[in-house]
């Protein structure tokens, strides 16, 4: 009896590890993908923007929610938007359900009065979230074009005179541009996060974009043409990532999206873990929703080719990929006693022991990605060798989070749309603290969080008696990420 449990906790261990490998392999193929593109000189046919007969109507959305903190900043960045004022408009699509709603219709006032064509447009109810104020908005607006920024975004003056010149090819539906980081060096939270999106704005979107591999709008920071938005069946509640959505159901009818690497738009990072934790639960879980909806659709098509295939499935199953860290990270201590109590099993311990190679190809692309924003260098390298394992370790610390997260997401449960508080902090002097949006509740994942640090540091006790040091950097690892988000989760609500 004893040694099937052990058959089957390997079966699942192995699986687990496999599907991490799988996943491996696709960053490494989008590493070369990046490698190759950033070598070529790319041509694309654009507006000329110095011709006011090709200057294209742009329409710019602002879909807030309780926003008290930046409404400010970031009604007087768009103001500052370099274009031309007969051919821009800009909708504040406005769902707050507190006072900012009052400070927001007094600027906005202000705002018209200078000439500039702006609207604050209220809806009676939050449908559909997030989606449903974009596709409100969608039917109002003047715009050809239509260019989405979050409250804590932050787009240079020129920003749509870098993107919308790329509209000149019909067969563009979108342009995305790469996110920066206003406050990267916040904390430790804010440098993981930062570490993490780099990776996947540098070596994911120009990787998959290169080889015409599908890519996602990012929610924000990008720029739709209107038509595409309406031809792939306009935005739609269903899932907690609308946007990557609306991009996989645009790509399957052909439209091309367009990646800027070179094109930065800032914006502000979560400062708080509980902030942090309901941003991950919502991409993560919309990830898995996502899957559910789109795989189908995507393995049966038949106009792309089976790599786009294959890199789509495995994009769609990002999120899933904590699930599996999760289980290989559960099942580690299990597999050290059952490959002490059972010697003959030892083969299968040698063999697994090749998918170490999975940590080895993500810290060599890491690093290419991590170096084209940050430099190259041997200073450079030491630091990005601690951030790459402060990231790692934390990343497992989200695992439990993150894994529940996906399986709701795969098992069709729905929930509501929780946004990610805004802070509006400038440097590390600032404080976070008494922001009116910040969660006090006490979350339940938190005490099963407490338990894996425990479980984890038992771990690597075990590795002692058992003489087996194989797993105590990745158990010292786990033990130190789900340390750090149990403590600043509860240090979070006070």
């Amino acid at each position: 009896m004893g040694l099937i449990i052990a058959y089957i906790i390997l079966a699942i261990y192995s699986v687990a590890l496999l599907l991490i490998f799988f996943y491996s392999l696709a960053q490494l193929n989008l590493l070369v993908n990046y490698l190759g593109y950033k070598r070529r000189n790319q041509i694309a046919p654009k507006f000329n923007l110095l011709d006011p007969k090709e200057i294209p109507y742009v329409t710019i959305q602002l879909p807030v929610y309780n926003e008290e903190y930046v409404m400010e900043r970031l009604l007087e960045n768009i103001a500052k938007i370099e274009y031309p004022k007969s051919k821009l408009e800009i909708q504040v699509l406005d769902d707050s359900t507190d006072d900012s709603v009052i400070d927001t219709a007094a600027r906005v006032k202000a705002l018209q009065e200078t000439g500039l064509d702006i609207q604050h447009i209220r809806r009676e109810n939050r449908q559909g979230f997030k989606a449903g104020a974009l596709k409100e908005g969608l039917e109002i607006a003047k715009g050809e074009f239509i260019a989405i920024f979050d409250a804590d975004f932050m787009p240079s003056g020129d920003w749509l005179k870098k993107t919308v010149l790329y509209f000149k090819d019909p067969e563009i539906g979108v342009v995305q541009t790469r996110w920066g980081h206003i406050n990267r060096e916040y904390s430790t939270l804010t440098r993981i996060q930062a570490f993490a999106l780099d990776a996947h704005f540098t070596l994911e979107q120009v990787g998959r974009n290169a080889k015409g591999h599908f890519i996602n709008f990012n929610g924000t920071a990008g720029i739709w043409r209107k038509e595409c938005i309406i031809d792939a069946g306009n935005w739609e509640g269903d899932t907690l990532t609308e946007d990557l959505d609306l991009s996989y159901r645009a790509q399957l009818k052909n439209w091309k999206f367009k990646y800027l690497e070179d094109v930065e738009t800032p914006a502000e990072l979560p400062v708080v873990i509980s902030a942090a934790r309901s941003q991950q639960f919502r991409w993560n879980k919309g990830g898995a929703e996502n899957f559910r909806k789109t795989v189908f659709n995507v393995v049966t098509a038949k106009n792309i080719s089976f790599k786009t295939k294959f890199h789509g499935v495995m994009h769609l199953l990002n999120s899933s990929m904590f699930l599996c860290v999760f289980l290989v990270s559960l099942l580690s201590i299990p597999a050290m006693y059952i490959k002490a109590i059972y010697p003959q099993l030892d083969i299968v311990f040698t063999l697994l022991s090749f998918f170490v190679l999975s940590t080895i190809i993500l810290f060599v692309c890491y690093w290419f990605t991590y170096k084209s924003i940050q430099g190259s260098g041997f200073d450079n390298f030491v630091d990005y060798i601690k951030i790459f394992f402060t990231f790692f370790s934390v990343a497992l610390g989200f695992s439990l989070h993150n894994s529940i997260a996906v399986l709701e997401g795969h098992m069709g449960k729905r929930s509501e749309f929780v946004r990610t508080p805004k802070f509006n902090l400038n440097n590390i002097t600032d404080s976070w603290k008494g922001n009116k949006y910040l969660t006090k509740k006490l979350s339940p994942n938190m005490i099963l969080e407490a338990v894996l640090m425990i479980y984890f540091l038992f771990g690597m006790y075990s590795a002692v008696p058992l003489n087996d040091f194989g797993l105590f950097p990745f158990h010292f690892m786990l033990f130190v990420g789900f340390g750090f988000v149990f403590t600043k989760s509860l240090t979070s609500r006070v």
